[in-house]
């Protein structure tokens, strides 16, 4: 009887045990799940933490190199590094830089990597001789010393015409190098120099939550003073002795400039290339030639739709000439300078400018959405400025009649809260959201291409912070 009882159980007992591995390995496939698309915590809280020793020291670092002996304009052309920025572009180059350097070294032969390019020891001893610039410290000037101290060298009022204080030696567990700490650092004062730039052409009044630097001087004096910087962040870029790298960064300068310009006209809608605005520009002479734009379209010559895509198409190539260009080319060239293969170099290029994209979006949505203590300065600035903007752009798409506001650059009374209904009523900040969320899964994309690391995550981490940004 009891044989028989043990008989019928024990299929009962395999079934219970094989429900029991069944139900486990659906709890493990869960869980495995759950980690693939909630994020680890990772032992950092933000990403300024794993490189927080870099970051504490950038302020003094910039100083050093634009620091003048006229008292005056070393106060204006340090004013903005003095107040609490969001250091968003030095924050990539170095994270980029910190995980780069978890590729193999074998995986990384496009250059020869320079981590000795800030100390004594010997520079790439047989390769590379004396008169070479390549492998000398960033810190070493290219032209003789009595040629920059100009005309009594016992008075020298520029830090870059004599030797400066030495950068830390490379620190092989932190893996950057000390041309990608200095990159940071060129990046910043040539984004600091855009700003002071950007305040007298916008006529702002604040930045970084105190008055802008063309109010707490002036406008002379806030464009010299970035003018200055440009100055010195083109010395610091000369003296990083990577021809690649020199091109890359000038360029960016150019960029913020073309950017600025096609600001200026603003949109599609005004065709005349001899009009700015309301001002009436000179007739060329003809002595040098001068090419019409490609976005200057006659816009009653084409359909509404044609009309809108071509100014997202203006929209989005100013927004990578004023923003994306600058983090998308200083992202190209950390990794130029970690020797990576081109495929990284490519990939970090993309993720610069995907990453600067999504910011600028952010940036114009924010323009609709926050006030002025969050933004640190002027908030609702881009239709008083006549900017058309994504949020208003999508708004053109469905009420065509916006286009006269737009085209007028919202000048008459009445027009801005017009415009400010219009992107209310067809979800204009919305949508300008999902356009922001793309450029930022693109970039998560194009990091995928790095090895997993801390430094990797922390850019993650900051790419989604990005979208949920309130300043």
């Amino acid at each position: 009887m009891l044989r028989s009882r043990m008989i019928k159980v024990r299929p009962l007992l395999q079934e219970t045990r094989a429900l029991r591995r069944t139900v486990s390995s659906f709890n493990t496939a869960v869980e495995t799940a759950e980690k693939l698309v909630t994020p680890v915590k990772t032992k950092f809280e933000d990403p300024f933490s794993i490189v927080s020793h870099e970051m504490s020291g950038l302020a003094k670092n910039i100083a050093s190199l634009i620091g003048s002996g006229h008292p005056t304009l070393n106060r204006v052309s340090s004013y903005y590094f003095e107040a609490e920025g969001k250091n968003v572009r030095p924050l990539i180059v170095l994270l980029m830089s910190k995980a780069l350097a978890k590729i193999p070294r074998d995986q990384r032969t496009r250059i020869p990597i320079d981590e000795y390019d800030t100390t004594d020891q010997p520079k790439f001893a047989g390769t590379v001789s004396e008169t070479s610039i390549a492998g000398r410290s960033v810190d070493d000037s290219l032209s003789p010393l009595r040629i920059l101290h100009g005309i009594n060298p016992r008075v020298i009022l520029d830090p870059l015409s004599k030797p400066m204080d030495k950068l830390p030696e490379f620190d092989a567990e932190n893996g950057i190098l000390p041309k990608q700490r200095r990159l940071a650092e060129i990046v910043e004062m040539i984004h600091t120099a855009s700003l002071l730039h950007d305040d007298v052409i916008d006529l702002s009044d604040a930045r970084r939550g105190r008055p802008s630097g063309n109010v707490a001087f002036t406008n002379k004096m806030a464009v010299l003073a970035g003018d200055f910087l440009l100055g010195r962040a083109s010395v610091a870029i000369a003296r990083l002795r990577n021809s690649e790298v020199i091109e890359l960064l000038s360029t960016t300068i150019a960029n913020l400039v073309e950017g600025e310009f096609m600001q200026l006209k603003n949109t599609v809608l005004l065709p005349n290339a001899d009009m700015v605005g309301s001002k009436q520009l000179p007739t060329p002479t003809g002595k040098v030639p001068t090419t019409v734009h490609e976005y200057s379209v006659a816009s009653h010559a084409i359909t509404h739709e044609q009309n809108v895509a071509a100014a997202f198409e203006y929209y989005l190539h100013k927004t990578y000439l004023k923003t994306a260009s600058l983090m998308s080319k200083s992202s190209r060239a950390a990794a130029v300078l970690s020797g990576a293969e081109l495929e990284i170099v490519e990939q970090m290029y993309d993720f610069g400018r995907n990453l600067g994209l999504c910011f600028q979006i952010v940036d114009d949505m924010l323009d609709y959405t926050a006030n002025n203590a969050e933004l640190g300065k002027p908030a609702g600035a881009d239709l008083k400025l006549g900017l058309a903007t994504a949020p208003i752009l999508f708004a053109w798409q469905e009420q065509p009649g916006l286009g006269e506001l737009i085209s007028r650059k919202f000048k008459n009374p009445g027009d801005v809260e017009l415009a400010r209904a219009a992107v209310r009523d067809c979800q204009g900040v919305e949508k300008t959201r999902l356009m922001a969320e793309k450029y930022c899964a693109g970039a998560l994309a194009n990091l995928r291409v790095l090895p997993e690391s801390d430094a990797r995550s922390a850019l993650e981490l900051l790419t989604n912070s990005v979208l949920t940004r309130t300043k």
